[in-house]
């Protein structure tokens, strides 16, 4: 994984930070951004999010999968995009909630999913 496989992310409006994860172990493969905001915690904290939305899918006996999920925070957005090839794999993005556009996001976050390769 490279950094550039997420670089788009940075020109959404109230980037914070990125990065693509591995839910199988919690570490992060790639990040961009993130200055204010610890991105390897973020990656470690986030697998247990998807690992618990997975497994709740799994035990309703949904025959359905994540595109992704929204953390809304009084001050930020974050985004977690799980990868339709790989889906033990996530993007992760960081927003500013007063400056971001979460249908921008959301669009931004499916451009950067197809340049990823697993």
């Amino acid at each position: 994984m490279k950094n550039e496989e997420i670089s788009s992310l940075e020109n959404l409006q109230g980037f914070l930070g990125a990065c693509i994860v591995d839910a199988e172990s919690g570490m992060m493969m790639a990040s961009i951004g993130g200055s204010n905001l610890d991105l390897e915690v973020a990656a470690a904290a986030n697998t247990e999010v998807v690992k618990a939305k997975q497994r709740a899918i799994r035990e309703l006996g949904l025959n359905d999968k994540i595109e992704d999920i929204l953390i809304t925070l009084d001050g930020q957005y974050h985004l977690i995009r799980p990868l339709a090839i790989s889906p033990m794999i996530f993007i992760y993005l960081a927003l500013d909630r007063a400056n971001a556009n979460l249908a921008m996001a959301r669009r931004g976050l499916r451009i950067a999913e197809e340049s990823v390769t697993a």
